[in-house]
């Protein structure tokens, strides 16, 4: 390699280095990051264990919890784990970015919301009966009862501050057009095409710690 190749090769090193300190400063500024999984997912997901892996490896604290499959009970989950983490920054995704919305507004919180869904109790009415959860195969009957739950827990208005919005247009579960509508005002990255599961995902994961590590710019 020649003295021009080697340095174009440091050059690349410095920059990679540049980018991997900006995130490090940024992520110890939160006290812990709490991934929501989304509907019939669990704590297993492949975003959940990315995202652990890049905060602990930082030196931050993570946690994911397995929530209960009433929403009202997994609301209170996710209330008290934020009661004892004041300042956490929050990571949704799809349902889970739903909850994530009703949590920010009630604890002043920054949140990450990956298409995240905006009525779920529209969309998830016509799946009342037996449902199965993708990682861990348990099997549970998801009601009407769940279904009023999910909309008692809407929030009128969001603070657009609070909140990044990471979009797909491909997205095959949820319409993207519902979230960027519902969340004008906030950041968003609205990718071209992609999918729901964001397959992709670690392509956005600096993104998404530096605007943990900011606070999202909360009120």
């Amino acid at each position: 390699m020649n003295r021009q190749g080697r340095q174009e090769k440091q050059n690349r090193y410095n920059r990679q280095d540049v980018k991997k300190n900006k995130v490090e400063s940024r992520i110890t500024l939160f006290q812990m990051l709490i991934y929501i999984h989304g509907f019939n997912s669990s704590p297993a997901s492949f975003k959940a264990q990315l995202l652990k892996s890049r905060v602990e490896a930082l030196g931050g604290k993570f946690t994911a919890p397995a929530l209960a499959r009433s929403p009202a009970q997994a609301a209170a989950q996710l209330d008290a784990l934020a009661a004892r983490n004041p300042g956490a920054v929050l990571v949704g995704s799809s349902l889970g970015g739903y909850y994530a919305t009703w949590l920010a507004e009630k604890h002043d919180l920054a949140a990450v919301l990956l298409n995240p869904a905006v009525r779920p109790y529209d969309l998830l009415a016509g799946h009342v009966g037996r449902q199965r959860n993708f990682h861990t195969g348990e099997e549970y009957e998801f009601t009407r009862e769940h279904v009023a739950e999910l909309r008692a827990l809407e929030v009128p208005a969001v603070t657009p501050s609070r909140y990044l919005l990471i979009a797909a247009t491909g997205d095959e579960t949820l319409d993207y057009r519902s979230a960027v509508e519902r969340y004008r005002g906030c950041r968003q990255v609205v990718i071209q095409g992609g999918d729901h599961g964001f397959s992709d995902f670690e392509r956005y994961t600096d993104a998404v710690l530096e605007f943990c590590g900011t606070g999202g710019g909360r009120p």
